[in-house]
């Protein structure tokens, strides 16, 4: 089995071959599900397919185009995943937070992740922006079970304060001063891709979730166990089952993030602005 060293250098040396050279990157960013239209106002942006990388996965969900994109965003120079890999497709928790630990091998110091979630707390609406405080992983996996590498990070990484406190302290400050306001929330990561049931929400409720989805959180556990800092903004692309009364559709995630695409655009430019 391959090291994630000689992964990671075949991977680099693929996007050698297809660029000319590998861009810098000092952080990294994931778009969820409806949100990749960002990836598409990049300055000096350079796209790379998931097929023409090795170890990327094929991103299958609706929603996800399957491309690295680099670029320049809000003056950093910044790679964006359009797309991510999810359990539900049929991989290994491990094979689908790869592509945060080689974004970390080619310079990044930093992990921006997005998501579409449904909403629980009751006192969110429909097309919300919420920075993740915290999170829950509810799909009884972790992406780091297995032999570790110590080169890597840590055996058993702290998760004690996920959310950089003073990224998020410069983001919110400088949202304020366009007269916005940005909430907090803790996101539960379950597996799919069924939806929840009510009585799933209302037990995830109970136990202080905001949020849920079905990605981010194994992002965030790579992110940490590499060292980098982290920051989630979720979009509440519709309520969680049981707090409205209709049916769930992928659809309406769809149409919730276009809905807000241009509030989502502007809130990531002053996330990525307020990294140092």
């Amino acid at each position: 089995m391959k090291k994630l060293n000689e992964k990671c250098l075949e991977s680099k040396q693929a996007i050698q071959k297809e660029l000319g050279q590998v861009p810098p990157v000092d952080l990294a960013l994931v778009l969820g599900s409806g949100l990749g239209f960002l990836a598409e106002q990049l300055e000096e942006r350079k796209v790379v397919p998931y097929t023409s990388i090795p170890h990327f996965l094929q991103s299958t969900a609706i929603g996800h185009a399957g491309n690295l994109v680099f670029g320049k965003l809000a003056g950093k120079d910044v790679a964006i995943m359009q797309g991510r890999f999810h359990a539900y497709e049929g991989y290994p928790l491990a094979q689908t937070v790869y592509p945060v630990y080689f974004l970390q091998s080619l310079g990044a110091r930093g992990l921006l992740a997005t998501n579409a979630a449904g909403g629980i707390n009751l006192e969110f609406q429909s097309g919300e922006l919420v920075a993740i405080e915290d999170v829950i992983n509810f799909s009884g996996q972790n992406p780091l079970i297995g032999p570790n590498d110590d080169a890597v990070g840590p055996r058993f990484p702290d998760m004690s304060c996920v959310l950089d406190p003073g990224w998020f302290a410069r983001a919110q400050a400088k949202w304020k001063e366009k007269n916005r306001v940005l909430k907090k929330g803790v996101y539960i990561f379950c597996l799919g891709p069924s939806y929840e049931t009510p009585a799933e929400i209302r037990a995830f409720r109970q136990l202080g979730a905001d949020m849920v989805g079905m990605s981010t959180v194994p992002e965030m556990i790579a992110a940490r166990h590499c060292g980098l800092q982290i920051f989630g903004i979720s979009c509440v692309t519709n309520m969680a089952a049981g707090v409205v009364d209709q049916e769930l559709s992928h659809q309406e995630v769809m149409d919730t993030a276009n809905r807000v695409k241009n509030t989502f655009a502007s809130l990531v430019k002053t996330v990525v602005e307020a990294f140092e």
